[in-house]
């Protein structure tokens, strides 16, 4: 008895959440077939009828990792009114952020894996940067909120990968404290140059 095409997409969207968290926890490379089946409750053979390759899953797993990590923390906002610079930051740079790689921004956990990775893989995390940093642009004010924007999220990703590697708790903490202290300073000194 064959599988209905809604069994067969619900068994490839178990297939791509499950990857989704393993890149972000194992980076691209740590990603194996045969696990990542087992742990979506399906037998290593069906992979091919999901995916034409490992490098078709691993673009598609990255744009739903990418989908998943990211965007809310461009949309954060208080309960009290609209979304903020300073609610992104907060929400971005945050020690819960930092140590739940799982479910957190995947260009943090994964942008040195997808800068040796394949044009495809690439193409999908640049087509994502490029709508983050339009969102990130919107919470910036000043002449040129496009460059601050890049700033900004080149500030966040890196104080939240090297926060990661940081063996010290304490280091941890005050690289994404003096990150914040950083973008806020810059868009203060931006402000006041109007």
């Amino acid at each position: 008895m064959g599988h209905s095409q809604a069994d067969k997409a619900k068994s490839r969207e178990r297939i791509l959440d499950a990857a989704a968290v393993h890149i972000r926890e194992l980076g691209l490379d740590g990603l194996s077939i045969a696990e990542l089946m087992k742990s979506a409750k399906l037998t290593h053979g069906g992979f091919y009828g999901h995916f034409d390759s490992r490098d078709q899953l691993i673009s598609e797993a990255l744009a739903k990792a990418l989908s998943e990590g990211g965007p809310e923390s461009a949309r954060v906002g208080s309960t009290n009114g609209p979304r903020t610079l300073k609610a992104l930051l907060n929400t971005y740079l945050s020690k819960a952020h930092r140590d739940d790689r799982s479910v957190g921004c995947a260009v943090a956990a994964l942008a040195g894996d997808v800068a040796r990775s394949d044009r495809r893989t690439r193409e999908v995390m640049t087509n994502y940067l490029s709508q983050y940093f339009d969102k990130v642009a919107q919470l910036v004010e000043g002449d040129h909120p496009d460059e601050s924007a890049i700033a900004i999220v080149c500030t966040m990703v890196g104080a939240v990968a090297l926060s990661r590697v940081a063996r010290d708790r304490s280091m941890a903490d005050e690289i994404l404290r003096a990150a914040k202290r950083s973008i806020l300073d810059h868009v203060e000194c931006q402000a006041a140059e109007e």
